[in-house]
């Protein structure tokens, strides 16, 4: 069996090491590329979704790899992703492709779901190391989540942004190639060391708000390499949404981490009080939150015709107004371009920064 799966931002780190620890050969998906997304583009639905029509790329370029079988997680409610795996099953097979598809449904908080799931998958590995796997993946991913905070806190403070840019990229390559927790440990240190001692600017650093549909938040290659854009331009981003916290709210039922979840829905609820699929009740509740905690600004991320995205938009007009925070929305398709995307991003942080100065002009002005 030589399984692959769906490219998601460095979650992929982590699911390879859980394949690797169930005792599978892994195909990794290669890494996204025009050509990935012009597949995609060519046998999936015009009215799918950008992260549909990547995940048919991906899985058509690691088909074409040698891999036989192919991991997907399953969904439910309004959000279409729900169907995603159905639908990029049938595509594949119209051209002609042999494998296999193992959907992993959501548990429901059923840990013992989970693991039954993981052992069905890899019928030769023991209740016990299929354990071991989980942990171990579950190491990498928080590792490298470090490694991303850290990246979005240095990136807009540092001098040398390629530099920096270039010990991030190392630094994940090395963890990816960590093979137990001593070695993921040994792994990442050296380089963040670096990246601290990288002479600093003394220009204004903004704080921006990132939400939206988690692959869109956590896929750089959907989003235009958003969070690499706005460290350039000295804007510190933090994202609403990790893979961690999806993974402990949504499958342990908060039981590994201390969870916000609630928190952000009791914010969104004077706005809107139901859920609508997706993120979508929780990028307004993460934008309210954001107003609160000073943030500068908040950038709405997903896919073109993302319905639960669309709601939270609507809404957010009114958070505006309520809670004084600026808010911007971009959607995401294969039409999309770098150049566009740049442009629109360094108009609104240069809104974000005159806003700024006219507000400490005016507390200056009620001092004197």
């Amino acid at each position: 069996m030589k399984v692959t799966y769906p490219a998601m931002g460095n979650t992929g780190i982590a699911i390879k090491a859980l394949l690797k620890g169930l005792k599978l050969e892994v195909v990794p998906p290669p890494p996204i590329t025009r050509n990935t997304i012009a597949l995609g583009v060519k046998y999936a639905p015009e009215f799918a979704c950008m992260p549909l029509k990547i995940n048919v790329g991906n899985f058509i370029e690691a088909l074409d790899r040698g891999a036989d079988t192919i991991v997907m997680a399953g969904g439910w409610g309004p959000c279409r992703f729900g169907y995603y795996a159905q639908v990029e099953r049938e595509i594949l097979r119209d051209l002609g492709y042999d494998f296999k598809m193992v959907i992993l449904e959501a548990p429901d908080f059923k840990l013992s779901e989970l693991f039954s799931q993981l052992r069905a998958l890899a019928e030769n590995v023991s209740f016990i190391e299929a354990v071991r796997a989980v942990k171990f993946a579950w190491h990498k991913l928080r590792t490298v989540e470090i490694v991303e905070r850290k990246r979005e806190y240095f990136l807009p403070r540092v001098k040398d942004k390629e530099e920096a840019e270039k010990l991030y990229t190392r630094c994940l390559e090395a963890l990816d190639r960590a093979n137990n927790k001593e070695e993921v440990d040994k792994a990442w240190p050296e380089y963040m060391a670096e990246l601290e001692r990288l002479e600093r600017h003394d220009e204004e650093i903004l704080k921006i708000g990132l939400l939206g549909e988690i692959y869109t938040v956590l896929e750089p290659a959907s989003n235009y390499n958003i969070v690499s854009h706005l460290g350039r331009l000295n804007v510190e981003v933090t994202r609403n949404i990790y893979a961690s916290s999806w993974v402990n709210d949504h499958l342990l039922g908060g039981m590994l981490l201390k969870s916000d979840h609630k928190h952000i829905i009791k914010c969104a609820y004077p706005y809107l009080k139901y859920w609508v699929g997706g993120h979508g009740q929780e990028s307004v509740g993460s934008a309210v939150d954001f107003a609160r905690k000073g943030y500068d600004g908040v950038i709405q991320i997903g896919p073109l015709t993302c319905m639960p995205e669309i709601v939270a938009q609507s809404i957010l007009h009114e958070v505006k107004a309520r809670e004084g925070i600026p808010c911007m929305t971009l959607y995401f398709d294969e039409h999309a371009a770098d150049a566009g995307i740049a442009t629109r991003l360094e108009a609104f942080v240069d809104m974000l920064k005159r806003q700024k100065q006219r507000e400490r002009k005016m507390v200056k002005e009620r001092i004197i």
